[in-house]
C-alpha cells in the first residue's frame, strides 16, 4: 500500500494495488495547474484509492477532468478523466516515500520546456536550513 497526503496534513490517501503508468507528464495543463516544469503521477484502480482523512477541493480543469487538491495549502492529489472513469492519476511527490513510484517514462513531451533537457549538467547547490521555510 501506498499512502500520502498534501503539505498541510490536511488530507490523507492509500493506495492499493499495482501502480501503473508511472509517469513524468510535460503538458500545459500540469504545468499550470503545479507550477512546476512537469509533473510525476502514477495511476491506480479507482476503487484501490480512498482519502483517509480530509475532503479534497475540486477542480474541472477541463470538460471531462478532473483535479483533487487540499483547499487548505493547494497540493494537487489527483487526476481523474472520464474517458478513464476506472482508474485515478496521483501525484507521485504527494507519497509519503516518491521514491516507490518512481516515473518510468515522459508524456506529452511535445510540451516539454526546451530547457529541460540537460538538466542533469547544472551545477549542484546545498542549500542550507529548512525546506520548509
Amino acid at each position: 500500500m501506498l499512502t500520502g497526503g498534501c503539505h498541510c496534513g490536511a488530507l490523507r490517501y492509500e493506495a492499493r494495488g499495482e501502480p501503473y503508468a508511472l509517469s513524468l507528464c510535460h503538458c500545459a495543463d500540469c504545468r499550470r495547474v503545479s507550477g512546476a516544469p512537469a509533473l510525476a503521477w502514477f495511476s491506480v484502480k479507482k476503487n484501490n484509492f480512498a482519502f483517509v482523512s480530509g475532503h479534497p477541493a475540486v477542480y474541472r480543469s477541463s470538460r471531462d477532468a478532473r483535479r483533487e487538491f487540499c483547499g487548505r495549502c493547494g497540493a494537487q492529489i489527483t487526476y481523474a478523466h472520464e474517458q478513464r472513469a476506472d482508474e485515478i492519476d496521483i501525484t507521485t511527490a504527494s507519497l509519503d516515500d516518491p521514491n516507490a513510484a518512481a516515473p518510468l517514462e515522459h508524456i506529452w513531451v511535445g510540451s516539454r520546456l526546451a530547457w529541460m533537457s540537460g538538466l542533469d549538467t547544472l551545477p549542484d547547490r546545498a542549500m542550507s536550513g529548512s525546506a520548509n521555510a
